[in-house]
């Protein structure tokens, strides 16, 4: 997955893990330095007096370690022993990007929902980096570890999207002007992205249009599969594919959020996979 890398991942990964120990190490370093970092901006914030600030980094960081649990544990039922720092080869992408930490430390225009939409996007970041592991790896075992990681960190991406839905909801209000917009269901918005990727693939060439005809079949099978779900402005039909392909994400995830029947609740939070695990790709193209 060469392509994932160029805006979640500022450069391939130095190399490829050649074991389980590796993996466990490696995976421990990165959720300890997110962790770390999400304490030194809650401190910053305090230190601002921007105790909103504050509290969602404060809890992002708990969140980071209860993963550094996760991870340690796995290695002890997996390896027997805790993860060796030791064995950290090489520099994994940083846990919060520099421009994203001077922007929270220097910006009046700061909200718990900016602040979260940053979370997003390094966990986003984090999803790439072990996709692009699982891709090349040559050993099964750290294959199927890497694509575990990967799945774990959309799982994140999912919950921090769903804070970061409430505090923009928190933060505006929506007016009955809005609400009273002619609306549109997912499917339709999701046969509009067939449309735009089929223009995409036009102007690619080599793997990655293979990559973006394979996304587009895949988008035709989740308009299928949605078919219910959502609700929409029309006018989002006229956005291009990146604010389109994010709104769904949204909208997915809303539905799993609101659903009550534990068969719908799966489909959409397949569909809600799906769809970040497209809109990191989509990302990434769309900067290259």
């Amino acid at each position: 997955m060469p392509f994932l890398r160029t805006s979640l991942l500022s450069a391939e990964p130095a190399g490829v893990l050649k074991s389980l120990d590796e993996l466990f190490a490696l995976a421990h370093a990165m959720e300890q330095e997110a962790a770390k970092r999400y304490d030194a901006l809650a401190e910053e914030m305090r230190g601002q007096g921007k105790d909103d600030l504050a509290e969602v980094f404060t809890k992002l960081a708990a969140a980071e370690r209860e993963h550094v649990d996760s991870v340690t544990q796995w290695s002890q039922s997996r390896r027997g022993k805790r993860p060796d720092p030791a064995l950290v080869r090489w520099e994994a992408p940083e846990a919060v990007a520099p421009e994203a930490a001077a922007e929270v430390k220097t910006s009046r225009l700061m909200t718990p929902y900016r602040a979260l939409a940053i979370a997003v996007r390094n966990e986003e970041r984090a999803f790439a980096f072990w996709s692009y592991l699982a891709a090349y790896s040559l050993d099964p075992e750290v294959k199927k570890a890497s694509e575990a990681m990967a799945k774990e960190e959309l799982g994140h991406v999912a919950t921090l999207r769903k804070e970061r839905r409430r505090a923009y909801h928190h933060e505006h209000d929506r007016t009955s002007a809005e609400t009273a917009l002619p609306r549109i269901d997912a499917p339709r918005l999701e046969h509009r992205l067939v449309a735009q990727l089929g223009e995409m693939e036009q102007r690619l060439s080599g793997p990655a249009a293979v990559r973006m005809r394979a996304m587009r079949q895949q988008t035709i099978e989740m308009a299928d599969a949605s078919v219910g779900v959502g609700s929409f402005a029309a006018s989002m039909e006229r956005k291009g594919p990146l604010e389109i392909a994010e709104a769904l994400v949204d909208g997915y995830l809303d539905g799993a959020e609101r659903s009550s029947d534990a068969a719908h609740l799966d489909s959409l939070q397949h569909l809600a996979e799906q769809a970040i695990a497209r809109l990191a790709w989509l990302r990434s193209l769309s900067a290259g």
